[in-house]
């Protein structure tokens, strides 16, 4: 049985509600809705095209953090949200960047001028997963950009922020950056002498 328009809209909103407003050609497709259907929706209004392969619904009001999960639409599911990125999430730092950090698994190949990617396997105990998308943990968020950053006053600072937090400890926070990247290890130990010397 063929189902009507009323449950397909249904049904898209219902996947839409869980990501954001966003969907994908792929996923609406898989709902019931015809490539011509989906031509059909963008032209009457009823969707936006953000690019190639994705949409948004039109009444849909944007909430923080929405974007990613656009991206995490984009990289089909495989991107985490780290670096500077995920600190912005946790609320901590004020580490700016242009660009979104992502960090995706080796051998992914898509790029967009928009994002940075990192190509890295990032363990499960390193991710969160929020609405719609992932992000690492602080701890990880941390390291990684201990990693990439030159600026260690910036660096001092995210660490005292997240300190601040009170999310994890000193010794979690040793630990795990000497597991991941021992130069990243080093220059976190150097931010915490200059954060305890405050």
């Amino acid at each position: 049985m063929i189902a009507s328009r009323r449950d397909l809209r249904h049904q898209l909103f219902q996947l839409a509600a869980e990501q954001g407003g966003y969907f994908t050609a792929a996923q609406a497709r898989k709902i019931g809705y015809s490539y011509q259907a989906q031509a059909h929706n963008v032209h009457a209004g009823n969707w936006v095209r953000l690019n190639r392969g994705m949409f948004r619904l039109v009444e849909w009001i944007p909430e923080l953090h929405d974007d990613l999960i656009r991206w995490t639409l984009w990289s089909g599911g495989q991107a985490v949200v780290s670096h500077e990125s995920a600190l912005a999430v946790h609320g901590i730092s004020e580490l700016e960047s242009s660009r979104l950090r992502l960090t995706v698994p080796p051998g992914f190949s898509l790029q967009n001028p928009a994002v940075t990617l990192y190509h890295n396997d990032v363990p499960d105990k390193d991710i969160l997963q929020l609405a719609g998308f992932r992000v690492t943990t602080v701890i990880r968020s941390l390291i990684d950009v201990a990693a990439i950053l030159a600026d260690e006053d910036q660096l001092k600072r995210a660490v005292q922020e997240a300190l601040d937090s009170g999310v994890f400890t000193l010794r979690q926070l040793r630990s795990r950056a000497e597991e991941v990247d021992l130069r990243a290890a080093l220059r976190i130990e150097r931010a915490l002498v200059s954060v305890s010397a405050l």
